[in-house]
């Protein structure tokens, strides 16, 4: 039994990042979360329409790529890849689960999520392989999702403006 990385420790921890995503670097964005029940799919299990959900507003560390600028004969085309970092908990708390396929808008541009990746754990410890058995061990800390750029026309989200 470590001293530290208690259930306390993991609190704390959780509470001071909390308030660091929120008071200092406030990086929002609006989480779309996709409706598989009411998007129609094909014999192939494809869609040209998806559905979401209303967008969720949420906290979170962005790391932005450079834009990639080709050119073909339908004339020129932007691509990026961006990547967002969430504290695991906020999804907890919401009861959602990022996948594939989810959006996220950033500055009025929307990015469709590629890869989901969670594996950064409490004092390294992988709360699903415990080898002692000895009470709680470890605790997942963060979700990250990579995401590329998506034209809204493929999507079923945009807000009507007067």
């Amino acid at each position: 039994m470590s001293i530290f990385g208690s259930k306390n420790d993991f609190r704390l921890i959780t509470k001071m990042n909390r308030a660091l995503l929120r008071d200092i670097i406030e990086q929002e964005i609006a989480f779309h979360k996709l409706s598989v029940n009411e998007t129609q799919a094909n014999i192939y299990g494809e869609s040209l329409e998806k559905t979401f959900y209303d967008p969720i507003i949420m906290q979170c560390i962005i790391t932005r790529g450079d834009q990639q600028y080709t050119v073909d004969d339908f004339g020129p085309d932007v691509s990026r890849e961006l990547n967002f970092a969430f504290l695991r908990d906020d999804f907890v708390d919401l009861g959602l689960v990022p996948e594939v396929g989810d959006i996220i808008m950033l500055s009025e541009s929307y990015y469709e999520i590629d890869t989901v990746v969670e594996n950064e754990y409490w004092f390294g410890k992988d709360p699903g392989y415990n080898l002692d058995r000895s009470g709680e061990h470890g605790k997942s800390i963060s979700i990250r999702c990579s995401a590329h750029l998506t034209r809204v026309e493929k999507l079923n989200i945009t807000e009507f403006r007067p």
